[in-house]
């Protein structure tokens, strides 16, 4: 089986010049993935809009141009030509999509600061992918990633495709009823899980929040618009391929781990 991990991160140096990924890099990454049968990558871009940070080989990733520290301090930071450098890299084949960082960047999903992005993004027909859920520092702000927020930005941009990262945990009530209502969200399963972690010890002891991520990923029955991720480097893909496998029933294997993402972000 082929498969498309849709949300991962590389990070650069500090140097601009040095490629976001090595030959070393690449070369570490085929090692990891050729055995595991995955066959390309999306990387969701962080910290820089220089071009020279997102050098990938095209074979293996694609990215998305990521609009975080850009845009810290509610937006105060924020290029005057925000959008003119947004879409000098939508225009590159490498660029599948934008991925938006609200709740660290304390900027509603709704600020008339996205809407130019949203505009480019309907364009040149490329998904904004959208951070949703628990963030990694405890300074960001919740409300502004919570799926209820992408909800309102779905609804008013419907010519948009967003996809939302990670289902939105821990808020999958909200996170189920945003895809079923939406039909230009989809969502991606990544970083539900960080290693280190023994999957059977996990399963036993979180048996009521497996429960809960199967329940509502079967409530919503958008299997037609789940993509896997896995957010690495925090997890092992080996282990996180199998911990999306516990949790997806195997008939949609085919659509979760390969199809949905050709299909979304024009692989």
């Amino acid at each position: 089986m082929k498969i498309i991990d849709a949300h991962l991160h590389i990070f650069p140096e500090d140097d601009a010049a040095t490629a976001a990924c090595s030959a070393e890099a690449e070369a570490a990454l085929r090692h990891l993935w050729e055995p595991l049968g995955i066959v390309r990558g999306v990387v969701m871009g962080n910290r820089s809009l220089a071009a020279e940070y997102h050098n990938y080989p095209t074979d293996l990733l694609h990215y998305c141009v990521g609009l975080d520290g850009r845009m810290l301090e509610e937006g105060r930071k924020t290029p005057p030509d925000l959008a003119a450098q947004v879409e000098s890299h939508l225009r590159r084949e490498k660029c599948c999509g934008v991925k938006l960082y609200p709740g660290y960047n304390k900027i509603s999903l709704s600020d008339p600061l996205y809407q130019p992005i949203y505009q480019l993004a309907q364009s040149y027909q490329k998904p904004v992918a959208v951070h949703m859920g628990l963030t990694a520092f405890p300074r960001a702000h919740l409300k502004y990633c919570h799926p209820l927020a992408l909800d309102e930005a779905a609804a008013d941009h419907p010519g948009v495709r967003f996809v939302m990262c990670h289902f939105g945990a821990p808020f999958l009530e909200a996170a189920a009823a945003v895809l079923v209502k939406n039909p230009n969200v989809s969502a991606d399963l990544s970083g539900l899980l960080e290693d280190p972690v023994d999957l059977d010890i996990w399963f036993r002891e979180q048996s009521g929040y497996a429960a809960l991520l199967r329940t509502w990923l079967a409530a919503a029955g958008c299997w037609d618009r789940l993509l896997y991720g896995s957010d690495w480097p925090i997890v092992d893909p080996e282990k996180y391929l199998a911990f999306i496998r516990r949790l997806v029933p195997p008939e949609h294997w085919d659509a979760v781990f390969y199809e949905n993402a050709l299909r979304v972000y024009g692989l």
